[in-house]
């Protein structure tokens, strides 16, 4: 007797797309049956037609809790994720007081554990430099840790408290303690000194709109500082992620140390891979976001960035704010927090360029799902179909289409999701499964808060179960 039947889907597994149904027991996946075996089940659901999708891991994620419930929490922020087709969201330490110390890390798991809709893990900040405290976190399931290279934002410095570390040798130290953790270190890399200067030449010459933010960090801040924080790594031997490559230059720098020999990983962003400068003009403020969206040459090598394997993820960095903060960038550009949301268009996205033939379905999941888990150490109990895998699913139906729009999304931020405003995919998330249970079915939220788990590094969960 399974709980859950799911039948007559298309399912993606890594050994390509099978005709199977699948059998839950709990929150795992028992079995991979031949497609229309006789079984008996409480609940079945009829795929006919779709494909079914392990859940999608965004590695990359923002819910603002608790500081700013106005932006979102987890709450509503994994409730878009789930509407998503989104299973498991990896939350960054941006938050007040900074994720940097291992109470800090505890009070957020219990605002996850208390309210989200589905998986989280969460990340922490080493940047205070206290090898205790990034014990403790690591302790605690802390899924790897994060670093800025540039400095805090104005007036947000208890935020990035041990987050931001634009000086090299604070930068270099860090690298090292995150170094004997064995866990990723994710990096936000763009060179200081640099983006200062830049910004401070277009203050001086009284520029203060839209166009000049992305001016202000062009490519080069983004590719020094990757080579700066790779030249680093050779003795650090961190493992090293960068987050949010935004076209040719940084990329170019990675794939020159992926030659020689270096490992690194990076990922890229949907908004980086659908849009450019171009749609500033379109939606202003609202396509404010670090690094800043390029040109049409750096979307083209992005996409052979994600096909040839130099980058091996896509990710949202799905940010928060609201209409208010982001409207003041209409008269001073420097005035608007830099992010966007885009948890809702991700598995959309990229299963779209799957089926208008960008690439191959196993790939988008790939980039999505199986090789984030992989890297972070959550796979094989995350990121693929298998028996014994948690039962994070997606329904997909190929002969849909979705149209974006504010009225259907969940985010707390929706009325700021304007880059994808009136934007068409092929096909629609039908139904997302969360450890075994349905928790969005036909554009409604049906799961319970605080039915997400908590999510750490496999090897910790085995360690503790030993």
């Amino acid at each position: 007797m399974y709980n859950t039947l799911i039948q007559n889907g298309n399912v993606v597994t890594e050994r390509g797309i099978e005709p199977l149904d699948i059998g839950i027991v709990g929150e795992r996946i028992a079995a991979l049956l031949t497609r229309g075996t006789a079984v008996d089940a409480q609940e079945v659901i009829n795929a006919s037609g779709m494909y079914v999708l392990p859940g999608a891991i965004d590695i990359h994620f923002h819910c603002r809790a608790p500081a700013y419930p106005q932006r979102g929490d987890f709450a509503t922020e994994t409730r878009a994720a789930a509407a998503g087709g989104v299973t498991t969201i990896f939350e960054m330490p941006i938050s007040k007081p900074c994720c940097a110390t291992g109470d800090v890390f505890r009070m957020r798991k219990a605002l996850g554990q208390r309210d989200a809709y589905v998986n989280f893990a969460l990340y922490g900040a080493p940047g205070l430099l206290d090898r205790a405290e990034i014990a403790d976190m690591v302790q605690e399931g802390a899924i790897g840790f994060k670093i800025f290279m540039t400095a805090p934002p104005a007036g947000r410095d208890d935020e990035f408290e041990g987050l931001c570390l634009p000086d090299v040798p604070q930068l270099y130290q860090a690298l090292q303690l995150v170094g004997e953790t064995g866990r990723v270190c994710v990096v936000h890399a763009e060179n200081n000194p640099l983006l200062e200067w830049h910004t401070a030449q277009l203050v001086a010459a009284g520029r203060n709109d839209i166009f000049a933010h992305g001016e202000s960090r062009p490519p080069h801040v983004e590719a020094l500082a990757i080579a700066t924080l790779l030249v680093l790594n050779v003795s650090a031997r961190t493992k090293l992620h960068i987050a949010h490559v935004s076209g040719k230059e940084p990329l170019e720098v990675i794939r020159a140390f992926q030659v020689a020999g270096a490992s690194v990983t990076g990922e890229t962003c949907p908004h980086y891979l659908f849009f450019n400068e171009n749609d500033l003009a379109r939606v202003g403020p609202y396509a404010k976001i670090n690094p800043p969206l390029r040109m049409v040459a750096d979307q083209e090598a992005l996409w052979g960035g994600i096909l040839d394997g130099s980058l091996m993820a896509v990710t949202t960095d799905h940010s928060p704010f609201t209409v208010e903060e982001k409207e003041k960038a209409r008269t001073d550009i420097w005035r608007t927090p830099p992010g966007a949301p885009g948890v809702e268009e991700l598995v959309l996205g990229m299963m779209d360029a799957a089926l208008m033939g960008k690439m191959t379905i196993n790939h988008a999941v790939n980039l999505i799902s199986t090789n984030g888990a992989k890297r972070f150490g959550i796979y094989p109990q995350k990121g693929t179909i298998a028996v014994n895998s948690d039962a994070d699913l997606v329904i997909y139906d190929p002969t849909q289409t979705t149209t974006i729009h504010e009225d259907m999304l969940f985010s707390q931020a929706k009325a700021c999701d304007k880059l994808y405003a009136g934007m068409s995919f092929q096909g629609r998330v039908v139904r997302t499964l969360v450890n075994g249970n349905t928790v969005f079915v036909n554009g409604e939220v049906v799961g319970a808060r605080g039915g997400g788990k908590f999510v750490r590094p496999l090897e910790q969960t085995l360690q503790e179960v030993e």
